[in-house]
């Protein structure tokens, strides 16, 4: 069930409310019976990633390749390795 906030304009308290979607907003404070405003806050989640699309449907883009090293492959006998 969805988490909604509400402010109260009596005793400017902030407070939190689960309720279903179903459910009618709330109208009164729990703390002191006064009217109340819903508030519209920051959804908890956040999007992050190339997500199905970029993953399956918006073609990938080929890493690039390694530098190959002059020794075959095999960094011991680069200079830069001693």
């Amino acid at each position: 069930m969805p988490l909604y906030e509400y402010h109260c304009k009596s005793c400017d308290q902030t407070f939190e409310l689960r309720q279903k979607f179903s459910d009618a907003p709330a109208s009164e404070c729990p703390a002191c019976g006064g009217s109340v405003e819903k508030l519209i806050s920051q959804s908890g989640f956040s999007l992050k990633g190339g997500g199905w699309y970029g993953d399956g449907y918006g073609g990938s883009k080929a890493a690039p390749a390694a530098p190959a090293c002059p020794s075959g492959g095999n960094c011991a006998g680069c200079p830069s390795a001693s």
